[in-house]
C-alpha cells in the first residue's frame, strides 16, 4: 500500500462508478496498471465491495431512528437469535455491539414514526429485551461511508 493506492481509495470511495482511465489520470499512471492496482486491492479486502448508494428520501424512508438495546442476558443463545432478528428486519441497516450502558446500537430507517412502531412491535414479539430506548434523528449534519485512508500502513 502506498500513496497511490490511498488516492486510488479515495477516489473509489467518493464514486466508484468512475472509468479506470479517469482514475489513473487522476493519480498520474497509465490504465493497465492502475487496473492491476485496484484488482490487488480488491483481492487483498482492501475494496470489499461496490455498491450504489440510495437517497433515503426518494426511497421514502427519511426518518432515522437510533435504538439503544440492553440484553436481559449475556448468553450465546439470546445473541444468535438477536443476530437472526436484526438480519431479518430489512429497516435496521446498522446494528454495533458496544461497550457502557447499551449493549447493542441499531440504526433504523424508516419512512414515519408509525412503520418505526411496526419495526419495534415485530422486534419485541420475537426477542425478549431488559431495554429498548429509541431516538429520532431530527437532523444528519454528517453522513459518510468514506473512511480516512491516511491510516493505512505504507510500504
Amino acid at each position: 500500500m502506498d500513496a497511490t493506492d490511498r488516492k486510488i481509495l479515495d477516489i473509489l470511495q467518493a464514486d466508484a462508478s468512475i472509468p479506470v482511465a479517469t482514475i489513473a489520470e487522476r493519480v498520474g499512471m497509465s490504465t493497465a496498471p492502475c487496473w492491476r492496482r485496484i484488482r490487488k486491492l480488491e483481492e487483498d479486502g482492501v475494496i470489499t465491495r461496490r455498491v450504489a448508494l440510495l437517497s433515503r428520501r426518494k426511497a421514502n424512508v427519511p426518518m432515522t431512528v437510533f435504538v439503544a438495546v440492553k440484553a436481559p442476558r449475556h448468553a450465546v443463545e439470546w445473541l444468535q437469535a438477536f443476530r437472526k432478528l436484526i438480519a431479518d428486519i430489512p429497516e435496521i441497516v446498522e446494528a454495533w455491539r458496544l461497550t457502557g450502558e447499551a449493549d447493542y446500537q441499531l440504526r433504523i430507517v424508516v419512512p414515519d414514526i408509525e412503520t418505526y412502531d411496526v419495526v419495534y412491535q415485530r422486534m419485541i414479539s420475537r426477542l425478549e429485551f431488559s431495554d429498548i430506548s429509541s431516538a429520532i434523528a431530527m437532523e444528519e449534519m454528517k453522513y459518510t461511508t468514506a473512511i480516512p485512508t491516511n491510516y493505512i500502513a505504507t510500504k
